[in-house]
């Protein structure tokens, strides 16, 4: 998890530096449904890879956004899900999502 001398002095930036790219913000719309496993994530965002969904779990997980779970089963059996600050994200994304209706709206093509 990055300290907070370690992110940008301005609030947005420090937003943007953790979830501002498309993957992310796919998988939180996603998790904010609920906890998945790891192929329910990956069928959810269609062209995302499988080495770019991993490496943005990871960092997520990192920077505590999102938390894994891994059960002794064979085959292993790990769910991600989002914490409590990963849950807080919930009126951002909502934010987007209306801003992005109300702009498809307006388009006149």
């Amino acid at each position: 998890m990055l300290t907070k001398n370690e992110l940008p002095e301005c609030p947005v930036a420090s937003t943007v530096q953790l979830i501002g790219n498309k993957w992310k913000l796919l998988i939180i719309r996603n998790l904010l449904k609920g906890s998945q496993r790891f192929m329910q994530l990956k069928n959810g965002i269609p062209g995302i890879s499988q080495k770019v969904l991993t490496d943005n779990l990871r960092a997520m997980e990192n920077d505590g956004i999102v938390s894994r779970e891994i059960f002794a089963e064979v085959p292993p059996k790990v769910i991600y899900s989002l914490t409590d600050i990963g849950k807080s994200l919930l009126p951002i994304i909502d934010a987007m999502a209306d801003w992005g209706d109300k702009y498809k709206s307006l388009m006149t093509y």
